[in-house]
């Protein structure tokens, strides 16, 4: 009897089957190494990213769901370092447009922050919910200088609308507004305590902007600037009263470029 050869059909109906298994495997593999990916494995690649601004350190976990402390530094090598009270929580997941992400530190927030991460081709898009947060302005020395010899103390207020942050082609584009006020607000380096109280507010659009104003008190800060890509250039002025011109000279002297009884600020 005549042999008869399998036909292409016959054999791709064959070897289907066994290739999809080794794709469902390889998939399931792939999964459960991502969903195992322990917390410590990404928290240095993102300390890079960030400057090493923003430490995780004592990372607990695993990518998706997980704990560390969070700290601020004066950047790579800096040994200026200020811990937060507390833990910072993360949870991340899939979603339709890329990964949802809940961000929850008990000593300062009352909600978690939801932030929708989004890839686009050459960067990226992040979607932050409305937020509101508390944050001790203590946490600002670990930034270096001028923040460790300003030393301050007081409260700050975070609060974002419609904040949407993109990075493209090198470029910086926001939208919405974030508005951060400092309370009540002292430094080691005056006896006035306090000495005022601040508002720094960004606002998004063609071209993104920052304002520096006082709300109240005995130092007067004041200044605006615009992002030109992805550099901000800010201009602003810190000045006091007459009779409270000595109490805050020193601290004149380090927060700009002093230009008689007035400080000049400038950034980019």
């Amino acid at each position: 009897m005549p042999r008869i050869k399998p036909t292409q059909r016959s054999t791709r109906q064959a070897t289907t089957p066994w290739g999809w298994a080794r794709s469902g495997a390889l998939l399931g593999l792939l999964l459960a190494l991502s969903f195992n990916t322990p917390a410590l494995w990404f928290t240095g690649p993102l300390q890079q990213s960030l400057g090493g601004h923003v430490v995780l350190e004592d990372a607990r976990g695993s990518l998706w769901d997980g704990s560390a402390r969070l700290l601020l530094s004066g950047g790579v090598g800096s040994r200026d370092l200020a811990v937060l009270p507390g833990r910072l929580v993360w949870s991340v997941r899939p979603s339709s447009q890329g990964l949802s992400v809940q961000l929850m530190a008990d000593c300062c927030m009352q909600q978690a922050w939801r932030l929708s991460v989004q890839p686009r081709w050459g960067g990226v898009r992040l979607v932050l919910a409305d937020s509101l947060s508390q944050w001790p302005a203590q946490w600002l020395t670990g930034l270096g200088t001028p923040w460790n010899t300003v030393q301050a103390e007081g409260q700050l207020t975070l609060s974002t609308q419609g904040l949407v942050v993109e990075w493209a082609a090198g470029r910086l584009l926001l939208a919405g507004r974030a508005q951060l006020d400092a309370a009540k607000i002292s430094s080691r380096l005056s006896t006035i305590k306090p000495m005022g109280s601040y508002r720094i507010t960004l606002l998004g659009g063609a071209t993104p902007s920052l304002a520096l104003e006082t709300l109240e008190g005995s130092l007067q800060l004041s200044g605006s600037g615009q992002w030109v890509g992805s550099r901000l250039r800010f201009e602003g002025f810190a000045s006091a009263a007459p009779d409270r011109l000595e109490a805050l000279s020193n601290l004149l002297n380090i927060i700009g470029r002093r230009d008689g009884p007035r400080s000049i600020i400038k950034v980019g």
